[in-house]
Order: C-alpha cells, then sequence, then structure tokens
C-alpha cells in the first residue's frame, strides 16, 4: 500500500502514461473506422474529431474498437504548455453527492438478508475473552474475537441495546496497571535520564558544538496519546461464503485488508473483493485491519452478511492512538551566529515495533528531526523506546506532527534567547536551500511578519518538511477577556513541487489547520487503570466552526518533484501557535495539550 497522501506523486507517471496510450487507442480506432491518417484526428472532451469536417466519435463509441488494439508501450505526453486541467481548480466531483445524500458512506451499504453487529471489547487494554458468553436478550447471536465480542442482532439500535446486557468473563493481565498515564509518564522520565538510546542521525559531535556555544539552551517537550476522532464510526459491511468473501468499508488498507482476509477465510486472493466507500474521516486510523477482521468473523461464523458498527465508546476505548512523546532539545548558538549543535532525544513507543519486529530505530517516530533542510554544524537525534502497550498507529502526519513541534520551538527559544527575530534566525538556516527560503519568506510575507502587530496581538512562525513538501505557517493570535489564547488568522505557504488541483491543496491546507490546532490546544487521550478515560466527545474537544481563524493559503509551483499534501498542513500549527503565544505572554509551553483544563466540549 502506497500512503494515501503520496498516491499522486507515486503515481501521476503512471496515469498521465495510461492516459496517453487510451488516447492514442482512441484515435488510431476512429482513424480506421473513418479510413484516415490518424493525424488528421484529435482526441478531447471525450471524444475524437476530424479536422476540417463535423464528423464526430465519442469515446464510448470507439471503446469496443480500441481494446482491440495494441496498447502503445511509450505514448506521447501532453506537453505541459498545453495542459488543460493541471494546474486549474477543478470543481470536485464528490460534492454533489456529499450534499444530496446520495453518497454512500460504509455505514450506509445495505445487503439483502444482512444481519447487524455490535462490538464490546475487552474493559482493559489486553484483555481476552474467557469462553463465550450467552446470547444476551435481543440478540440473536454471539461471536468471540479474542479481544472483542461480538453481538449480533436484526439492526444496529437492536445490537447496541442488546450488547449492553452482555456478561463477559474476561482475562486481563497484570501489566494492564500499567497503563496508567502518570506511571507512563514516570517511565518516560526515567528514560530519558538513563535509558538506552539508538542513534537516528549524527552529523559532527554535538558535544564539542555545545562547548564551542556563546548560549544554550536545554528544553524538553511532552505530547500526549491522542485520538483519530473520525467523524464517522469504524464500520464494515462482510459477506463470506465458501467460495468468496466480499466487503464494503472505508477502508484506507485495501492491499493489506486481502490478507487480513485470507487468514481467516483460507481464500484465495482471487476470491476476494474490497468494496472501498467513502471513509467519513480516515486520518490513518482506517489504515488498521481490526475492524475488518471482526466483519470478516462474524460473517463466517453468522453464515450470512454482517454489517458491524462500533459505538462512539468503542471507538475511542479502543484506537491505535498517536504515541506520546517526551524530547529533550540541547542546542547552542557559537559566536558567528551559527547554530554549533542541535541535539535531540526523544523517548516513545514505537508503531513499528507493535506491528512486528523492529530492527534499529522507528523512523516514524523520529521522522521531522532528522534530515532537516537548517544548516546546524553538529546535529544528532537519539531515540528511545517506551515499552509502553498501549496501542499506537498512524495519525495524520505522523511523526512530523510530534517533532515539528520539537524542533520548531526549540529553534523559537534559541532565537530569543539570543535576542534574534526568529524568522530571520531560520531565513540564515536556510541561505543555502533556495526552495525551503522561497516557502519560508512566502508565508512571512503572505502573514505580515514584518508589518507592526496590532495592540495586544503577536505573530509566531514556524516551517516544515513532510512528504515531500514544504510548507511554513505564521499565525496571529491574541488573549481574550477571559486570559484564553484565540488564533486569528494563519497564513499558509505550501510547495508541493507542482499543485494538481489548486482548489484541493488550499482545502487540505485549510483542513491540516483545523485538525491540528485540535489537537494543539486541547488534545489528549489520559490513561487510568489499564483503559482510556476518553469515551466520546464530551471528553475530546476539537474545533468548533466559530473558532475556525481565517486561513490564507500561497501555493508555490517550484517543478520540483511531487509531494504530498493531505499531512504537511498539519505539523507547523502547534509550535507556530505555541511561539506566538510566548511572544505575547512570555510564557513558553513545552507541554501539549496547551490547554488540557479546557478539553471539555463547551468549555472555553
Amino acid at each position: 500500500m502506497v500512503s494515501a497522501i503520496l498516491q499522486m506523486a507515486v503515481h501521476r507517471v503512471e496515469m498521465r502514461t495510461a492516459g496517453a496510450a487510451l488516447r492514442e487507442m482512441f484515435i488510431s480506432a476512429a482513424a480506421s473506422t473513418w479510413g484516415v491518417p490518424v493525424s488528421r484526428c484529435k482526441a478531447a472532451h471525450g471524444a475524437v474529431t476530424l479536422t476540417d469536417s463535423t464528423a464526430k466519435l465519442t469515446y464510448g463509441q470507439l471503446a469496443p474498437l480500441a481494446a482491440t488494439l495494441p496498447v502503445p508501450t511509450n505514448p506521447a505526453l501532453t506537453p505541459d504548455a498545453q495542459l488543460t486541467l493541471i494546474g486549474q481548480s477543478v470543481p470536485r466531483t464528490d460534492v454533489p453527492a456529499k450534499v444530496n445524500g446520495s453518497a454512500q458512506f460504509g455505514i450506509d451499504v445495505r445487503l439483502p438478508g444482512m444481519l447487524y453487529a455490535a462490538v464490546v471489547h475487552s474493559p482493559k487494554i489486553g484483555g481476552t475473552v474467557v469462553g463465550t458468553p450467552s446470547v444476551p436478550p435481543g440478540a440473536l447471536g454471539v461471536v468471540s474475537l479474542g479481544n472483542a465480542v461480538a453481538v449480533v442482532a436484526g439492526s444496529t439500535w437492536a445490537a447496541f441495546q442488546a450488547a449492553k446486557g452482555l456478561k463477559v468473563k474476561w482475562s486481563v493481565p497484570a501489566s494492564s496497571a500499567d497503563i496508567d498515564t502518570a506511571s507512563i509518564d514516570a517511565t518516560a522520565q526515567s528514560l530519558m535520564a538513563s535509558g538506552t538510546a539508538l542513534s537516528a542521525e549524527k552529523v559532527g559531535d554535538v558535544g564539542v558544538g555545545l562547548g564551542a556555544a556563546r548560549t544554550t539552551i536545554d528544553a524538553t517537550y511532552s505530547l500526549p496519546y491522542l485520538a483519530h476522532a473520525c467523524m464517522e464510526p469504524l464500520n464494515c459491511t462482510a459477506l463470506v461464503t465458501s467460495n468468496s468473501c466480499e466487503v464494503w468499508a472505508p477502508t484506507q488498507g485495501q492491499g493489506l485488508n486481502v490478507g487480513t482476509i485470507q487468514g481467516i477465510t483460507g481464500l484465495a486472493a482471487s476470491q476476494i473483493t474490497i468494496h472501498t466507500t467513502m471513509l467519513g474521516g480516515g486520518l490513518g486510523r482506517k489504515f488498521e485491519q481490526d475492524f475488518i477482521a471482526q466483519a470478516v468473523s462474524i460473517s463466517k461464523a453468522m453464515g450470512k452478511p454482517v454489517k458491524l458498527t462500533w459505538s462512539r465508546e468503542q471507538d475511542f476505548g479502543n484506537d491505535r492512538y498517536r504515541p506520546m512523546t517526551l524530547a529533550r532539545v540541547r542546542a547552542g548558538l557559537d559566536s558567528s551566529g551559527q547554530v554549533s549543535a542541535f541535539w535531540v532525544r526523544t523517548v516513545s513507543p514505537s508503531i513499528s515495533a507493535q506491528r512486528g519486529p523492529l530492527v534499529g530505530v522507528d523512523h516514524s517516530a523520529v521522522e521531522g528531526s532528522v534530515t532537516l533542510p537548517y544548516s546546524f554544524i553538529n546535529r544528532q537525534t537519539d531515540w528511545v523506546q517506551h515499552p509502553s502497550t498501549v496501542p499506537v498507529g498512524y495519525w495524520r502526519s505522523v511523526g512530523h506532527s510530534i517533532n515539528a513541534f520539537v524542533v520548531e520551538s526549540a529553534l523559537d527559544e534559541l532565537a530569543l534567547a539570543t535576542g534574534q527575530d526568529p524568522y530571520q534566525l531560520r531565513r540564515r538556516l536556510l541561505a543555502a536551500s533556495p526552495r525551503e527560503l522561497a516557502v519560508l519568506d512566502a508565508a512571512a510575507t503572505l502573514g505580515g511578519w514584518n508589518l507592526p502587530v496590532p495592540a495586544g496581538r503577536a505573530r509566531g512562525i514556524a516551517f516544515t518538511s513532510s512528504f515531500g513538501s514544504l510548507s511554513a505557517q505564521v499565525v496571529e493570535v491574541s488573549k481574550t477577556s477571559a486570559g484564553k489564547l484565540k488564533v486569528n488568522s494563519v497564513a499558509v505557504a505550501i510547495d508541493c513541487g507542482k499543485a494538481i488541483n489548486p482548489g484541493i491543496v488550499a482545502q487540505q491546507m485549510q483542513g491540516g489547520v483545523a485538525h491540528g490546532l485540535s489537537a494543539a490546544l486541547w488534545g489528549q487521550v489520559p490513561f487510568s487503570a489499564g483503559r482510556s478515560t476518553v469515551t466520546n466527545f464530551n471528553r475530546y474537544r476539537v474545533l468548533k466552526m466559530a473558532e475556525m481563524p481565517v486561513v490564507k493559503v500561497q501555493i508555490i509551483n517550484s517543478g520540483a518533484a511531487l509531494g504530498g499534501i493531505g499531512e504537511p498542513g498539519v505539523p507547523p500549527v502547534a509550535p507556530a501557535v505555541a511561539n506566538a503565544w510566548a511572544r505575547l505572554t512570555g510564557t513558553r509551553i513545552r507541554t501539549l495539550p496547551m490547554f488540557p483544563g479546557d478539553g471539555r466540549m463547551g468549555e472555553g
């Protein structure tokens, strides 16, 4: 599977080549039909026309003949100067269906004779079912799923209600008692002090660089576990027979789905069909296989099509959370104004280690703190694996959402400690990287960095490189009469090589800002006695429409290789806000969320 954010970057040439081959085949079919040279035929707008004639054949009319022709091996691509769609803001074709309700999300799937299932997971992480419980009133059956029990009924509501009466005996490991936020944090502190670290990157000697520094900083940053909180809860519809399996699901992991289903059913890959519905929010959570495996197992056990829907409480309580992280940065500026050392030591659980043997560093844990474009004379990033058994997974922008806060906050601290403008410090550090510098400058100009700041406001800046794209943001904040932070505006500069559809690029940046703000301001999932204490949105606040700042986006088409756009809008938000708040109030925020006391919806 290729990450959704990189689909265009990875497959653009393949898709253009396939389209060019089809165009040549349609032209050849038309030329054959009319008995003319292909040079007199032109393909455009779903049809082939004949030069100096009114003759016209649609692709549909030509398809039967075109399908019999050999596929060109090296078709000519349309020159960039002649492109009519690439680079244009084309209206999204999915909007009308979403507006009129005809779009099919996973939760909309209906099959003849379908049963409905709810799921009850172990009340503590790591727990397993002991035996198969009795069928509760209102249910048609129960299916043991190892770490959960499915309740099957004639409707989703009936399944949810019957699940409330389910009596399950659980076997809970003693280690679940250690799944407690205080214990997890204490372990992180201990590992930060004396844990065995693996080197993710080492250039020069940071010890020498710190010794040569005129000014140094030593700062520790802490980030919590985060939920995906997808608007559509996990769901999957499965139909398993003796010789086939069909699945309808909002899934981000189709390639993995096939292997998962094979392991449960014993079917060949050719006997498995995956129907991908609208996601209803994915954010990395629907890359996972647990809900797919459950639906397939239930259908196989019941011998009928089954639609599984998780309740919101089951969704929040059994997520694959973004890993918590504790990071320490020691950095120094020498007498010439150069960053002589930048040393990052990170403690976090490993996503990769929970999926199989891990050899060396989990690179998702350190991305965003290695191969930085800044000209640090000496730099080093070390990683210590945290043993926490809280399930972790890929969250929008993955490690970049964590390490951007660490790196960009530390850079600001270094600038302020030496009386420098944070933007100008970054400019000097990017002087040898013109593409990166152009993005930083664009954000600064768009956000009015060098203009007077309105009274009672301050600006913060952050720059990140992620998923092949470059993004910088300037955030303007103020303090409300109640003393709370208000994000007034965000200026975003994004360079993804070339914007195929600029409208969608801008939308992704706006969505990334909203997602990143929710996480930075309020997002956290605490644990106590082996379980999450967050079960619904009443304890997991997200940005409201009225709280959304004005977001301005400038797209830079540098011509570099295509990068992603779904995730680069997220990482710069948290550090830019923290940097602005520090300039406004003099208070440096090193622990996220910034305002944990406002984490309940309706407060703040």
